[in-house]
């Protein structure tokens, strides 16, 4: 059980660093978006190939932050029934999805996604937008994100089997009593705060 809790935490240690650098993708998406804007009105001019740039870059950050969002157990819950149930229930809830639910809906979309993906690679298609760009690169996006949703499900697991088995801590508690507003408001703080005391 060591050796799994340990690749548990080196799947959490990678859809970490993922999803805090994800946030660079939708930076950049809004920058696309802005200056597209900007163009269109200033310029009276547009660019398809501005307009898939944007949607490719969401779909990277949508898809890869997925692994993220299981890691914070921000996904969508049923928490009125949920939160009923003992503990005990609420873990084997989880090992169920996890199991039966998660696991083959990832192994499905991985096994359609890829011939799908290796067959955009092989043939360069191009976006049928005048000026568009090629298709493979946001394809790719799919068994990426799929992969890194599927790992963290297999971390979730074996943090839950390790909790009923006592091996492990309770992975059903909260991170934080702050929401993510919260702990953004905090660290905007923090950081006018060193800022003021270097001045």
């Amino acid at each position: 059980m060591q050796a799994l809790l340990s690749l548990s935490r080196a799947i959490d240690r990678l859809n970490a660093f993922v999803g805090k650098y994800c946030i660079w993708l939708i930076f950049a998406a809004t920058f696309v978006s802005a200056a597209n804007a900007i163009v269109r009105k200033v310029f009276d001019t547009s660019s398809n190939a501005f307009l898939e740039v944007q949607w490719y870059l969401f779909a990277w950050s949508f898809l890869i932050a997925a692994g993220f969002t299981l890691l914070q157990r921000e996904h969508v819950r049923i928490d009125v029934l949920n939160s009923r149930l003992s503990k005990k229930a609420q873990v084997w809830i989880d090992i169920l999805g996890f199991a039966f639910f998660l696991t083959p809906l990832c192994i499905a979309i991985l096994w359609l996604s890829v011939p799908e993906v290796l067959g955009k690679i092989s043939s360069g298609e191009m976006s049928g937008n005048p000026g568009g760009l090629i298709r493979w690169p946001v394809w790719v996006a799919i068994p990426v994100g799929i992969t890194l949703l599927l790992l963290q499900g297999w971390s979730e697991l074996i943090k839950r089997i390790a909790f009923l088995t006592g091996q492990g801590p309770d992975p059903m508690g909260k991170f934080s009593d702050k929401s993510a507003e919260e702990d953004l408001l905090e660290a905007l703080r923090a950081a006018e705060e060193k800022k003021s005391a270097a001045h």
